[in-house]
């Protein structure tokens, strides 16, 4: 059963949990959404593909923003306790850190399977259709956006100008449309108006334009065939674009499952097989250090009697990323088969834990125990220094 201690952590975890989720991942979705505006815009593809886009790289950003946001929502959590004075008192009628810490290992044992769910199955799907939308924006299979007043190739057959255009392209004025029919042969139109409809054969589509002139050379004879129409129905084959490869072709886009098989199949490509064992034991490493975070959160978030300084936020915070990127490394030292994967990604994760474990130890069961008393005292020295040097306080000190 809860009781009112463990109501009351979980609502010290939830908002900074749930906060510093939404931050860490809007913070991801706007350093990328920029790259993807200037990709769209240069491959001339509607603006729409950027929301999809945006939506499959999503689980990849939470794989990060899900740890970084259990961190700090324990740390600030007991922080807050600490600050106040309440762990103190929590501590003093004999409730240790150990049965503190049973809430946040219940957040800790959802988020990981959440991510685990996520980096294990979701991710490499989102990620397919990610490379997927790429690939038809550059082959112009999503569509290529007209801009008004340029010349706008589609395929090697056809290029369109139009020079002004209203109602959200429903309506195009000035147009002139140069393209090769079936047979070989030229045919070039201008008109003063026009309009794309839908036909029945999905591979064509029909352009209705409006008071023009068409020019077309047969190759049958010396003599251009030029007409004035007042309404011509101008027939577009669309061009055929090559399918997109088939899932699997790299390591994020195969699931746990898939990973582990290729794996243990002794009969794959080596490199395949070296590869694909370095993306299962990064995934999983990842996965299961979340469980370390609630005990280094507690170490970096209680900060030295008589202080309030937020050292530990910031250490926290370069620790995860640190070790994100060092199993990065380590993963792909292991995909090129210089260190064994295995070895390669749980070495990084031991230390870790032995370094976690140890900060913890120190806070729980030494008397006055303080893992990063010595940083907590440099920074304080830092600081005096810097506020010396400011040029107001130095004026103050020189008129005293």
């Amino acid at each position: 059963m809860f009781s009112s201690i463990d109501r009351y952590l979980a609502r010290l975890i939830a908002v900074p949990l749930l906060a510093n989720l939404v931050i860490a991942s809007m913070l991801l979705v706007l350093d990328r959404i920029r790259i993807l505006f200037d990709f769209v815009a240069s491959e001339g593809g509607p603006v729409s593909v950027i929301w999809r886009m945006l939506a499959n790289l999503l689980p990849e950003y939470l794989g990060l923003g899900i740890p970084i946001g259990l961190m700090l929502g324990v740390l600030l959590a007991f922080r807050r306790l600490a600050t106040s004075s309440e762990l103190d008192v929590l501590r003093a009628v004999g409730i240790s850190y150990t049965r503190l810490l049973r809430v946040p290992y219940m957040y800790a044992v959802a988020l990981a399977l959440l991510n685990l769910s996520i980096v294990g199955f979701i991710q490499p799907w989102a990620r397919y259709n990610y490379e997927q939308l790429r690939f038809e924006l550059r082959t112009g299979a999503l569509g290529a956006s007209i801009k008004v007043g340029e010349f706008t190739n589609f395929g090697d057959k056809m290029t369109l100008r139009i020079e002004s255009s209203q109602n959200e392209g429903r309506d195009l004025k000035g147009i002139f449309v140069q393209m090769v029919t079936k047979d070989g042969s030229p045919l070039a139109v201008t008109a003063e108006k026009g309009q794309f409809l839908r036909s029945d054969d999905p591979d064509t589509i029909i352009f209705k334009l409006t008071n023009g002139t068409l020019v077309h050379r047969d190759k049958a004879s010396p003599v251009p065939r030029v007409l004035t129409f007042n309404t011509h129905n101008l027939p577009i084959p669309l061009p055929k674009y090559e399918q997109f490869r088939k899932r699997g072709d790299k390591n994020l886009e195969l699931t746990l499952p898939e990973l582990a098989k290729i794996g243990r199949n002794h009969d794959s490509d080596p490199k395949q097989r070296e590869t694909s064992r370095s993306a299962f034991h990064f995934r999983l490493a990842e996965v299961l250090s979340m469980f370390l975070l609630p005990l280094l959160a507690v170490a970096l978030g209680i900060p030295p009697k008589r202080s309030t300084s937020a050292l530990g936020v910031f250490l926290s915070i370069v620790m995860i990323v640190t070790y994100h990127k060092v199993n990065e490394y380590a993963q792909a030292i292991g995909s090129l088969g210089w260190v064994d994967p295995f070895i390669a990604l749980w070495t990084p994760f031991a230390i870790f834990a032995g370094l976690t474990f140890w900060m913890y130890y120190t806070v729980a069961y030494v008397p006055g125990g303080q893992p990063i008393g010595g940083l907590e005292k440099v920074f304080e020295k830092i600081g005096k220094f810097i506020r010396r040097m400011l040029p107001g306080r130095r004026k103050k000190e020189d008129a005293a």
